[in-house]
């Protein structure tokens, strides 16, 4: 794994020859080595259909390819990081929170409607998240921020998880997700979306859920 945790809110990335990484611009903290950082206008891998499917979604986050020999430390606004490994499957997760992950995995979009139809819809008009939420799939690394630290919930059959929407980061694994709600439609008049909305997730896999409803 080329992440190594420094403290809460920094980690230190390996870079090697030959193999590249990608972080948010403007994520670079410190670095040693003869390392160079170049912008990134296609959005790592995954080809012209994920920069048309970011633009989609409204996700400008640019990015910036590593490449080189070093040590490269990142970290952004004070966010506490998380690192999470993949072992050939796919992390789904809000483009703004991505901080650096691995040049192998392959990045692409997710249409949120399609897991859940009409409250997927619903899912991103009320919660401000967007429509789409960005893809990574493969063997690798990558480092996600979030408000208060994270705790990681697994999911398994039969025994769905529900979250606030708000305090969703990410989720991975074979796992389906739709909004449902917690209070009728005529308790809901006049409420923000609070805790009156929470995000189903059932499958196998796991969720990351930030310790506070704070957006980045």
């Amino acid at each position: 794994m080329p992440f190594r945790e420094v403290n809460a809110r920094m980690v230190e990335a390996t870079i090697v020859p030959g193999q590249r990484m990608f972080s948010q611009r403007g994520a670079m903290l410190a670095y040693k080595g003869d390392v160079s950082f170049t912008p990134n206008l296609m959005g790592g891998q995954g080809g012209i259909m994920s920069m048309i499917g970011r633009r989609m979604a409204g996700e400008s986050t640019p990015l910036m390819t590593v490449e080189g020999s070093g040590t490269v430390m990142f970290g952004h606004g004070g966010h506490h990081v998380e690192v999470i490994e993949l072992s050939g499957d796919t992390l789904c997760v809000e483009a703004d929170r991505l901080l650096a992950f691995d040049g192998t995995l392959e990045q692409g979009t997710m249409f949120m409607g399609s897991q859940g139809g009409v409250m997927g819809m619903v899912r991103g008009q009320v919660t401000g998240q967007g429509l789409f939420t960005t893809t990574l799939k493969g063997h690798g690394a990558a480092a996600v921020m979030a408000h208060g630290g994270v705790i990681q919930l697994p999911i398994t059959p039969g025994r769905p998880v529900h979250v606030d929407p708000q305090a969703y980061v990410a989720h991975h694994g074979d796992v389906r997700n739709k909004l449902s709600t917690a209070l009728g439609w005529r308790d809901m008049v006049g409420r923000g979306s609070g805790e009156a909305f929470q995000l189903e997730l059932s499958g196998s896999g796991a969720v990351f859920v930030q310790a506070s409803e704070e957006k980045l």
